[in-house]
């Protein structure tokens, strides 16, 4: 009976066995669906999200723009140098009137004030002695060239009056010249000549046509040459200089003649387009920056010298180049510059760039970007950290 038994277990084992072995060849749908499919192998360089992910995402087209190699600097606004006048005295004295004040119109040859001049009218002096001098000598010449025809003097007598008259009419000549150094015309010295009258009062005219931008100066004020600042200060209002310090680095680039932008936030919206006259020779010790200036003429309203401004100078032609927008540019932990192509929204591939300097918020991608690509315009710094998860 035992024996019986023992065949049964062992018939019965043989059997389960033969049964499992049958289920796994044929395949049992319970065991199909508990087995786990194999896992895909991932790209690396690529990021896979949801639906619900992809809202953090924009996708758009890459585009092309013009992008043009330039350079950016700091500057101001300044008084065209070249017509612009500090008009003083270079003689000392008191100013007697002062004819002009500041904001007005003045011309070429405008008297702008007055100073009683102490070397003035020295010079008025010696013009009015050396022209009696000269009156009595000619009177003495005259008379000695008559005696002379009635032999009634000797011979030297005339050469010497001769020799008096020519030393009187040099003193006049030499007296005459340096009232002029005073401005004084002609007919101012012929005046004072004739009438021998001494005023002293010196009449300091504007050298040039423009604006009077500052006046320091009252009636009764002691004037000293070269003392600062100037009396008067003239400047032609339709010509402005737009300066710009350009550091070491960039000044090797612009050139005389390249097209130059200025932007200032007192004029806000509103670009002033000019072209560099004048690129310094040398850098300033203290700044190493190098002084260029473009001149403006006719500014428009509302731009004063003074004012500060920002400057883009361009110094090469523009090429057309793939742009992708600022947001669209990670900035990995080793430097470099990627951005994420797809074509589905949901399927991210990382690329390496090579960018160029940004311009109006785009970057122009130099090399590393597959052509016809669209890409991930923001939420690249999502799909950053996303594939840097996923890689660990």
């Amino acid at each position: 009976m035992r024996k019986h038994q023992g065949r049964l277990v062992a018939g019965g084992s043989m059997l389960g066995a033969l049964l499992l072995a049958i289920a796994i060849h044929h395949g049992s749908p319970a065991m199909a669906q508990a087995a786990p499919a194999p896992a895909r192998p991932l790209d690396p360089q690529t990021v896979a999200i949801n639906a619900q992910q992809a809202r953090q995402v924009r996708v758009s087209d890459v585009i092309q723009r013009d992008f043009a190699p330039r350079v950016d600097a700091v500057g101001y606004v300044d008084f065209d140098q070249d017509h612009v006048a500090q008009v003083g005295s270079p003689y000392a004295g008191r100013v007697r009137d002062v004819f002009a004040k500041a904001g007005d119109k003045v011309h070429r040859g405008q008297v702008l004030f007055s100073v009683d001049s102490p070397d003035l009218a020295q010079a008025e002096a010696t013009l009015v002695s050396a022209a009696a001098a000269r009156a009595q000598t000619t009177l003495a010449l005259e008379r000695a060239k008559g005696m002379a025809q009635v032999q009634a003097n000797a011979p030297r007598d005339l050469e010497q009056a001769i020799s008096d008259q020519q030393t009187a009419e040099g003193n006049y000549q030499a007296a005459r010249r340096a009232l002029r150094i005073f401005d004084k015309s002609d007919a101012e010295i012929d005046r004072i000549a004739a009438t021998r009258r001494v005023d002293g009062e010196w009449r300091i005219a504007s050298p040039i046509s423009g604006t009077v931008n500052a006046r320091n100066v009252a009636p009764g004020d002691l004037m000293q040459p070269g003392s600062t600042p100037s009396p008067f200060t003239i400047s032609d209002a339709d010509s402005l200089w737009l300066v710009a310090n350009v550091s070491d680095a960039d000044a090797t680039q612009v050139r005389v003649g390249e097209p130059m932008t200025a932007s200032l936030s007192s004029l806000p919206g509103q670009l002033i387009h000019a072209q560099v006259d004048y690129v310094s020779g040398s850098s300033d010790p203290a700044t190493h920056r190098v002084m260029l200036h473009a001149v403006l003429h006719t500014p428009p309203a509302g731009l004063r010298p003074q004012m500060l401004a920002d400057y883009s100078i361009t110094t090469a032609p523009a090429s057309r180049h793939d742009a992708v927008p600022a947001d669209a540019v990670v900035r990995e932990g080793t430097g470099a510059m990627v951005v994420f192509t797809t074509a589905d929204g949901l399927h991210f591939t990382r690329h390496a760039v090579q960018l160029g300097a940004i311009r109006d918020g785009y970057y122009p991608v130099l090399a590393g970007l597959p052509p016809h690509q669209r890409i991930a315009a923001e939420g690249a710094l999502f799909l950053s950290n996303a594939l840097a998860l996923q890689s660990q």
